[in-house]
């Protein structure tokens, strides 16, 4: 696909968004993964053949490695902790890093887990190669967590950390906390 025909695309939502043919939030939704796509293709980055062979880190499944490391997203409203609700803390799959604390999870309606907190030096914040959205991975391991949102007033804390639960486990509150693995990347 010619960058032109993207933009030509590009043009379509928009028309389409003004006329209010497409919802807004899919207009938008459309015009963040185009925008991606062609900076991802132009910068080779996310689709390069990247070695995924971990030393010393949890064995992930295929599925897993494709959001985990490959810096995918899993369909929204599909996985296993978007309405979660226990007490007890999210640790990272890959190396068992804590993140988050189930108190600061809350029901953001938008498909994915959302909390507005993460534990003290727990996530690591990079902008995303589109402008548009900070990526959060995992402070320990990288492993790619999910996006980062400021400013939409869903809590108190005005952030929201929304999280793929394919790149989480849940550990409830009277269960020890695995031990964090800090492997090497080979």
């Amino acid at each position: 696909m010619k960058i032109t025909k993207v933009k030509e695309v590009l043009v379509d939502v928009k028309y389409y968004d003004a006329s209010g043919i497409v919802n807004s939030c899919l207009a938008h939704l459309i015009l963040v993964v185009l925008r991606f796509l062609v900076l991802a293709l132009r910068e080779n980055k996310y689709f390069a053949a990247d070695s995924t062979k971990d030393v010393g880190y949890n064995k992930l499944t295929p599925e897993e490695e494709k959001v985990i490391m490959r810096k995918g997203t899993e369909a929204p409203f599909i996985g296993e902790y978007d309405n979660f609700f226990e007490e007890g803390t999210f640790i990272c799959k890959r190396c068992n890093a804590p993140l988050f604390s189930s108190k600061s999870k809350f029901d953001a309606g938008c498909g994915w887990p959302a909390f507005d907190d993460t534990l003290s030096d727990a996530v690591r914040r990079v902008p995303d190669p589109d402008g548009l959205r900070t990526e959060i991975e995992c402070g320990n391991c990288g492993a790619h967590l999910g996006h980062e949102f400021v400013g939409e007033r869903l809590t108190a804390k005005d952030t929201r950390e929304c999280v793929n639960s394919i790149s989480i486990r849940f550990i409830p509150k009277d269960r020890e906390l695995p031990k964090v693995i800090h492997g090497q990347r080979q």
